[in-house]
């Protein structure tokens, strides 16, 4: 009797339960079904996209770019601040500051390498305006540049294009500079090993290795000039400082100076891998470096198919609402 009791109550009380929500699940067969149907529309799409990728893609110039490895030089030509934990004791008896700790010449010198008046001294030492700003690609056959015309004429010499603000018809320095660091020059040091390595990128795989062997030799020139006139500095330095005092110890260190300093003035003047050796020299790059064709077809192809089925699936949203 109990359980008759308990029998009807519990489906008396499955008769009054709310009704189920309706489900918010996507019906695949719905979804399938559309794009079957709209399966032309998203064969057209990628047909077109992928067209336009393959000619997109080879209309794009070929790209080399060459490389170098270079190893920090151990040169000794670091200033005053070098013998500064020797001497600096001694020094300041007598009132002489030798300076803190020893940067680096390596890092220095990167920065240096990046540095807008490097860029800038490098590009007008070399003639490097129009082959960097002006051409757009390079004849194989001939080995020569394919120069924009709508931005320089060539014979005349004349650039070509449209003043902007304070940008007139020939690249300004910033320009220069810009075009350099972000299209050219890349330098990267590993931070583990010390090594660093420098490439370059351009149209023409000849001038890319010519320009980075300039790079190289003109960045050990400018830092070995500057370890010469500031070891040259030191040395004058010194000597007043010699002749201001009367005190044995002092002027004995005073002369282990200045003959640190006259090492590293003789061995800055002999030395042309002053800051970099070159490991592993720049040579003229075989094959392109970019661009990537394959894989900007492909992109280009995946995008035309992602629109032409978002257009099918939206397409069919709106017929059913």
């Amino acid at each position: 009797m109990e359980n008759n009791q308990l029998s009807v109550k519990y489906q008396t009380d499955a008769q009054f339960q709310p009704p189920a929500p309706a489900s918010d699940e996507i019906d695949l067969r719905e979804l399938f079904a559309a794009l079957w149907k709209g399966k032309w529309i998203i064969i057209a799409t990628t047909f077109l996209f992928a067209v336009a990728g393959v000619l997109y893609a080879l209309s794009l110039p070929n790209i080399y770019k060459s490389e170098a490895l270079l190893a920090p030089a151990e040169s000794s030509g670091s200033g005053l601040s070098k013998m500064a934990a020797q001497f600096g004791g001694l020094a300041a008896l007598a009132g002489v500051n030798l300076g803190g700790g020893e940067t680096s010449q390596t890092g220095m010198a990167i920065k240096v390498m990046t540095s807008r008046v490097f860029v800038e001294d490098f590009v007008n030492k070399h003639g490097l305006l129009v082959p960097l700003m002006a051409s757009k690609d390079w004849n194989l056959a001939s080995n020569t540049l394919v120069y924009d015309e709508e931005l320089y004429n060539v014979e005349t010499g004349q650039w070509l294009r449209e003043a902007e603000g304070l940008r007139g018809p020939e690249p300004t320095l910033q320009e220069i500079y810009e075009q350099f660091i972000k299209e050219v020059l890349s330098v990267n040091e590993d931070t583990k090993t010390g090594f660093v390595t420098v490439s370059v990128k351009h149209y023409s795989p000849y001038l890319a290795q010519q320009w980075l062997t300039w790079i190289i030799e003109d960045i050990n020139q400018v830092m070995r000039e500057r370890s010469i006139e500031e070891t040259k500095k030191n040395l004058t330095y010194l000597d007043k400082q010699l002749e201001k005092t009367a005190i044995a110890d002092m002027q004995s260190t005073f002369y282990k100076l200045i003959e640190e300093q006259t090492k590293s003035l003789m061995l800055a003047e002999v030395q042309d891998e002053f800051v970099f050796k070159v490991v592993d020299p720049a040579v003229v790059p075989e094959l392109k470096s970019e661009p990537k064709r394959a894989l900007i077809c492909v992109l280009v192809t995946l995008l035309g198919g992602i629109l032409g089925i978002g257009m099918v699936l939206l397409r069919h949203t709106f017929k059913k609402d």
